[in-house]
């Protein structure tokens, strides 16, 4: 008797009885492994968000910066290992805790400190703040302060990369709070349905805005948030880089080939609150300290770089020395540049009024 070719061999869909195609997973992770020069580039970059964000947090404090402000202290691996993995023409979008994720595009960290402090020369016009920034040029399609509003646009942009028939993906970042809500899943079942290139990235940091995962959530397993809409998923440790860029790496490659949506819960961990009015009394100082002890992921490239030689201490302190220079200039710059006239009100704003009228 003549067998019937399998689907793996036709290069067909495996399809279930009920004629719907099977559930389908990504390649098995490989070893970690990272070149002197990634290892170099992932810690210098971190530490440059990390010390943006101390800065910022800083200038919040002495009343320069205004609004909002949400630190990415602790989380640094995730936005670096992801970035690392895309290319020109790939799009990606946050929710309000967003700076780290402009620097990763490649964003000038004077325009970014400058869009912060509400000036001319921010990346925004100085009018978005903290939580409002965007960059087409840099693929960056914002901040977003309404929770979970990010997730619709970023699949109406992987919507975008597949009619445009590119096979550029659409990264979209949210928080375990954010998974919660109901747009999310509507997005996730068009994503599926018509088979867009989108990475869905759940930044858990087990905390929302304040209160533990387990107390918000039925399934706090957030990779299995897909299931039900046939989206594969897969936890992944947030806090090392390189777990991420591998786990990233296939999420891309997945994606890339037609395969469709994709989900990927990063573990991670904020060190400061919500944000910068959140004292944070939900958790301990203890579980805080013992966190930055052990999973630090800067403290993680770091000790690799010392294990392998590739740098010093001296070598790291001079780096630490250049990323501050580079942070006080952009402070300098941001102080020096002139706040936005009154007639920037108007500009980029729909209103009900002729040009004669706000001229």
């Amino acid at each position: 008797m003549t067998r019937k070719p399998t689907a793996a061999k036709t290069g067909a869909k495996r399809v279930t009885r009920s004629g719907r195609p099977a559930r389908r997973k990504p390649l098995k992770a490989r070893q970690l492994t990272a070149t002197a020069d990634e290892l170099t580039g992932f810690y210098r970059q971190m530490l440059l968000m990390r010390r943006f964000e101390e800065k910022a947090g800083q200038l919040y404090g002495m009343g320069l910066i205004g609004g909002f402000c949400h630190l990415y202290i602790g989380q640094e691996a995730v936005v670096s290992g992801i970035q690392s993995t895309l290319k020109d023409g790939d799009t990606i979008l946050t929710s309000y805790r967003d700076h780290a994720h402009m620097l990763a595009c490649g964003i000038k960290p004077e325009l970014i400190m400058a869009e912060l402090t509400g000036r001319a020369a921010g990346i925004s016009g100085g009018k978005g703040g903290s939580m409002h920034m965007f960059s087409v040029d840099h693929g960056f399609y914002g901040g977003h302060g309404i929770v979970a509003a990010q997730v619709p646009i970023g699949t109406g942009l992987g919507f975008a990369h597949k009619y445009r028939e590119t096979d550029n993906v659409s990264v979209v970042y949210f928080g375990d709070g954010a998974s919660n809500q109901g747009q999310i899943y509507e997005s996730f079942n068009m994503a599926e349905l018509w088979g867009l290139p989108v990475i869905f990235v759940i930044e858990n940091n087990k905390y929302a805005m304040g209160t533990a995962i387990k107390r918000a959530s039925s399934e706090v397993e957030l990779h299995r948030r897909g299931e039900s809409f046939r989206i594969p998923g897969e936890a992944v440790d947030g806090m090392d880089v390189l777990a991420v860029r591998e786990a990233a790496q296939r999420a891309v490659d997945w994606c890339r080939a037609g395969n469709g949506p994709i989900l990927l819960e990063m573990n991670t961990y904020r060190y400061r609150g919500h944000s910068m009015s959140d004292p944070a009394k939900y958790r301990s100082k203890e579980e805080v300290q013992k966190m930055r002890a052990d999973h630090d992921p800067i403290d993680q490239v770091k000790q690799r770089l010392l294990a392998d030689n590739i740098m010093s201490e001296d070598d790291m302190k001079a780096m630490d020395k250049g990323i501050k220079a580079t942070i006080a200039d952009a402070v300098k710059f941001a102080q020096e540049c002139p706040e936005p006239d009154s007639a920037a009100l108007y500009r980029d704003v729909l209103v009900a009024a002729s040009r004669k009228e706000i001229t």
